[in-house]
């Protein structure tokens, strides 16, 4: 512990944190605590102690005054790292000549049966190399850390074969592992995103190829920690998606569903069936699918940006928290529906369009969030054992946050 960098964060005006490492749901969605005149110690990146009403945590006794490196917070508002629950971070190509496409009224489906959509992201990132694919990304990755984000799902289904697939994972496991970055990834298998050109209506056969020879690959090279699939008419049916993710959950894999992001498709009563980790956009979902996932515990992972990019409904997430089910908050950052990775304008999304108070909202992109990836334990508030960080803003209280609508208000992240 000598040797771990040791830092205390004092002169916090307000620290606003949930507490604990499973998803708040109902009441308890916008249960944060607020600590004022608050302190924070980090040892090696850990939360070792907070403290508040101007008291300073005691640092460990084998570390010497002299070696604690002090962060005045100038009074301003801290909270945990943020962060984003659903991205396709890595892929070549952005799709802006689609958008003149959607002005005139041509539909997603419309699109993707012309050859654009994910089809075109396909074809251009399976052209690409590894390391055209990693430089592209990290600047992504920055961008996202200037927003107060520390930790990332990334997901693959820019390939459609094993080798693409394995190619964004590894671009993925890649990026974690670099220095500097700051900020955590977590890796999800998306290989059933869509049915790819060499396999058009032969969805079942690609199924196959995705259960019997591309998860297994995956799995055992350790590239994935959960895999996800588009169930949504156009790519893949609740019975064919609950293939996907019988394989993936035989395999060790947590499970996800991309569910109603266009029509009430059954992805949403399927996530809650097989108790899925995560079920995400749910623009569509009825009121039975949301109760099952309330009673299943699923994370609603909601994604206000592409509403607004695509100028389509918002989901319910007022009736969400209603009827129990944790909500969190994510960007969909990928290049064609969402091609923003900016998880504070989400935040004020979810201000205004989803109605939910600012305490809501950041538990939906700081605890809830974490518990969608598996990283409750680690990530998603300010107490001892934690290693998600802190995030200085230039905001002295929750509601700016929600307010300043497209401003980058997160000043400093400590981790």
């Amino acid at each position: 512990m000598a040797s771990a960098r040791t830092v205390l964060v004092r002169n916090i005006g307000l620290l606003a944190t949930p507490e604990g490492g499973a998803p708040l749901r109902g009441a308890a969605q916008g249960a944060v605590r607020r600590r004022r005149d608050a302190s924070v110690l980090l040892v090696g990146g850990v939360v070792a102690g907070v403290a508040e009403g101007g008291e300073i945590p005691r640092h460990p006794p084998d570390v010497a005054a002299s070696g604690v490196e002090e962060i005045d917070a100038g009074g301003r508002l801290a909270t945990p790292g943020l962060v984003d629950a659903h991205t396709h971070l890595v892929f070549a190509g952005f799709r802006q000549h689609e958008v003149p496409l959607r002005l005139r009224g041509a539909s997603y489906g419309e699109i993707l049966a012309a050859g654009g959509g994910i089809l075109s992201t396909v074809a251009a990132t399976r052209a690409a190399s590894e390391d055209a694919l990693f430089e592209r990304a990290v600047g992504f990755v920055r961008e996202m850390a200037g927003h107060g984000v520390v930790l990332v799902e990334a997901k693959s289904g820019y390939g459609l074969d094993a080798a693409t697939e394995e190619k964004q994972l590894r671009v993925v496991r890649r990026l974690a592992s670099e220095p500097g970055l700051g900020v955590g990834l977590v890796p999800t298998f998306l290989g059933a995103h869509a049915v790819p050109p060499e396999y058009a209506g032969r969805a079942d056969a690609y199924v196959d190829l995705v259960c019997r020879e591309m998860l297994p690959r995956i799995a055992a090279a350790g590239l994935a920690e959960a895999c996800d699939v588009f169930c949504e008419r156009g790519a893949f049916t609740p019975a064919q998606s609950r293939r996907v993710l019988a394989a993936a959950a035989a395999l060790g894999l947590r499970t996800k569903v991309h569910a109603d992001e266009l029509e009430e498709s059954g992805g949403s009563a399927l996530a809650a069936e097989i108790g899925a980790a995560s079920a995400e956009h749910l623009v569509a979902t009825g009121d039975a699918a949301l109760d099952g996932m309330a009673r299943a515990g699923t994370v609603a992972v909601l994604l206000p940006g592409t509403s607004l990019y695509l100028d389509r409904p918002f989901a319910r997430a007022r009736e969400m928290v209603a009827r129990g089910v944790p909500v969190a908050i994510a960007t969909d950052f990928n290049p064609g529906s969402c091609p923003s990775p900016d998880l504070e304008l989400c935040m004020t999304l979810g201000y205004v369009k989803y109605r939910l108070s600012p305490e809501e909202i950041l538990v939906a992109v700081t605890l809830n969030a974490a518990c969608a990836l598996g990283r409750g334990a680690t990530h998603g508030s300010v107490e001892p054992g934690k290693s998600g960080g802190v995030v200085l803003w230039d905001a002295e209280d929750l509601e700016t946050l929600a307010y300043r609508m497209g401003s980058r208000l997160a000043l400093r992240t400590i981790r």
